[in-house]
């Protein structure tokens, strides 16, 4: 029984953070923002795994996975690498991230980092990472979120700031 709910930690767990993800980026944009929003999401997820494949070449704390150091068998799906970042939890965080920056739900975001959490301490409970490895995970996700700094500022009225079309004097109105 324990190692169904370690797998279902592990790996199931990603499922709803995909489907909680792709509910809140679908239905919790405004359709004025949704093309920015998405370019933001595209480049923000596409920068984090970028630096996770960078970083994982240049730095890996072990070279084998947690349950090949202590010879058992592996409680979660896995490739055949050291595992520093963990991909799962990148892929989480960085769902987590997008909706927490695109959206300002505070109920879907904090159900999002609930279910990261899990996901992180089932590859851990699996033995195919160690705390390090999810943590790099979160830390790379992070690394991706200066994409989101770029929105658009509000103006007092809390309004989004339009760009204005020049005047025939050629003056922005």
């Amino acid at each position: 029984m324990y190692e169904v709910l370690v797998k279902i930690l592990a790996d199931g767990a990603v499922l709803p953070v995909v489907l909680i993800g792709l509910y809140a980026l679908l239905f919790k944009l405004e359709d004025k923002h949704r093309y920015r929003a998405y370019c933001r999401i595209f480049m923000a997820g596409l920068t984090a795994y970028l630096f996770a494949k960078l970083i994982g070449a240049i730095y890996q704390p072990e070279l084998q996975r947690p349950f090949e150091l202590i010879g058992a068998s592996a409680g979660a799906s896995y490739l055949n690498n050291p595992g520093f970042p963990s991909d799962h939890v990148l892929f989480c965080t960085t769902i987590t991230l997008a909706v927490w920056f695109e959206t300002k739900h505070k109920l879907l975001t904090s159900v999002l980092t609930m279910l990261t959490l899990l996901v992180a301490l089932g590859r851990v409970l699996a033995l195919v990472h160690s705390p390090l490895d999810v943590l790099g995970g979160v830390a790379i996700a992070c690394l991706g979120v200066g994409w989101y700094l770029q929105r658009e500022p509000a103006s007092k009225s809390g309004r989004i700031k339009q760009w204005s079309k020049p005047s025939k004097a050629g003056k922005i109105s």
